[in-house]
């Protein structure tokens, strides 16, 4: 990066409404802005975003600034930084040099998806609640269009939540809603099967990480027999080498795996897995670790230059009270770039 700089901010994203998983409740989201420019003209910058994922990414460290940090000055001195272990990190940097590359317009993968042209399907998004609150926002996806809705599950009663979805699949059956679950990793392997054949009456597309990661053995098993098609999430995380993911697909043998490239090792990572799962007769679609609009908006980007044959899981623009605001738009189900929309960044305490 001859002659060109970096810096970084931190930046703390605030959710509109507490965001409920079977890991977690989350009120706010720390992440980090980070910019390349020519220090001759610096008002000209690539963006991107190092959206650090607290309590799941593989480089939530206590080194973490400290890497950025390093990032900065070893870059001002010719030398480089090992970011092998830090994804996040390789996400926010690799955006931010394609932007910067591509005339730091924050297209930083030019498609004629970012010159306005046609939209991306996403996924619905219900969080986790009560049983009520969950039923009114499938009603309320349902309103706004959306043909494939994804239910978080593994934080109630097992029995209530399977009833919930008995209701729901009784008011939007199959032609009507696509319904794909994610327990992020919530049953435990010795139920895991049982529960998993008692949802698939409710004709369910798919379960992401039934059990949690790191359990190959019993994966594998429950990827083998399940009557719902499995998808790999959190499984993804921490694993860098391609002969490693190579091993764990090929084992596991999963139905989809679903990426994240904030977590699993940014674009180039992503790309990585793709090409493997391709191999192996594995499908994919792409989702947002809950990334500010920058950072959805270069997964949306990257997603536009592939053929998409499945709904994307890039819904999660909305969520803030606080995100920057951008051209990025939601048209009833389809996310689509509005080139009348100006990009707007906050006011940020850039460090080197």
């Amino acid at each position: 990066m001859a002659d060109l700089e970096i810096a970084y901010s931190p930046y703390t994203l605030r959710f509109k409404a507490p965001a409920t998983t079977s890991r977690a409740t989350m009120t706010v989201k720390d992440t980090y802005f980070i910019k390349v420019y020519d220090p001759a003209a610096p008002e000209r910058y690539g963006l991107g975003e190092c959206a650090l994922f607290r309590g799941l990414s593989m480089d939530d460290v206590p080194v973490y600034e400290e890497t950025l940090q390093a990032l900065c000055r070893n870059n001002r001195e010719g030398k480089t930084t090992d970011l092998s272990l830090f994804p996040s990190i390789t996400f926010g940097l690799e955006t931010a040099l394609h932007d910067y590359i591509n005339g730091c317009e924050r297209r930083p993968f030019p498609t004629p998806w970012s010159d306005g042209e046609g939209a991306i399907e996403t996924n619905g998004l219900v969080w986790m609640g009560s049983i009520q609150e969950m039923t009114e926002r499938m009603a309320q996806k349902v309103k706004e269009g959306f043909r494939c809705v994804k239910v978080k599950i593994g934080a109630q009663d097992f029995n209530r939540e399977l009833q919930m979805l008995d209701e729901l699949r009784c008011s939007y059956g199959p032609d009507v809603i696509e319904l794909r679950l994610d327990a992020n990793g919530a049953f435990s392997p010795e139920e895991a099967l049982d529960r998993l054949e008692r949802l698939a009456v409710l004709d369910i597309h798919s379960i992401e990480q039934p059990i949690a990661p790191r359990q190959w053995d019993k994966m594998s098993y429950l990827c083998e027999n399940s009557p719902i098609p499995i998808a790999l999430d959190e499984e993804l995380i921490g694993i860098t080498d391609s002969d490693a993911k190579r091993k764990m697909l090929y084992y596991i043998s999963p139905r989809y795996i679903i990426l994240k490239p904030a977590l699993c090792g940014g674009i180039a990572g992503a790309e990585d897995w793709i090409s493997i799962a391709a191999s192996l007769g594995i499908d994919w679609w792409a989702t947002s670790a809950l990334e500010s609009n920058v950072g959805l908006n270069a997964i949306a980007q990257w997603a536009s230059t592939k053929e998409l044959k499945r709904v994307q899981g890039l819904g999660t623009g909305g969520l803030y009270i606080n995100n920057v605001s951008s051209p990025l738009v939601m048209k009833g189900p389809r996310l689509a770039y509005d080139t009348s929309q100006r990009w707007e960044i906050p006011q940020l305490e850039w460090q080197q």
